[in-house]
């Protein structure tokens, strides 16, 4: 499981131009998932995410993390973060997990974030076709993987 965060101002993802979701100070999550990853991966993310300590504190060190700011959250699925780049010029994405597989492992991770968070926790819609959009604050922009925990 890998995701990028930013920390953000303001983000917002439109849905299919029909509906959208947005949060002010927080941290926008690209999440992407791969047929290897489980429950561990999700539990061990959203931890590190809620946890990271980003943001600034009162001397001006990122010293708080989402969670100590009480920030908000947003969580979109971007497969596209699984593409193999090493052959050719077109990105493989036999890695991403199926459907079946990474529906219920993105659900988990907005559910699990959700009930670590006293604000509500913006999402995307899996599989949808999505624009994002943010300020990112810094820019402070971070690369996580669930497989590289050492």
């Amino acid at each position: 499981m890998r995701v990028v965060i930013q920390r953000v101002t303001k983000a917002q993802v439109t849905i299919e131009q029909e509906r959208s979701e947005h949060i002010a100070q927080g941290i926008l999550v690209l999440l992407g998932i791969e047929m290897a990853d489980g429950d561990a991966d999700v539990d061990w993310l959203v931890n590190k995410v809620l946890n990271l300590r980003i943001f600034d504190d009162e001397a001006g060190v990122m010293n708080k993390s989402l969670l100590d700011i009480k920030g908000e959250l947003m969580v979109v699925s971007q497969f596209t973060l699984m593409a193999a780049t090493k052959k050719g010029n077109r990105p493989s994405y036999i890695r991403a997990a199926n459907h079946q597989h990474a529906v219920p492992l993105y659900e988990s991770f907005v559910e699990k974030a959700q009930a670590l968070l006293e604000t509500r926790v913006a999402t995307g819609s899996f599989g949808a076709l999505m624009k994002v959009s943010l300020n990112n604050d810094g820019p402070v922009t971070i690369i996580i993987d669930s497989k590289n925990r050492e």
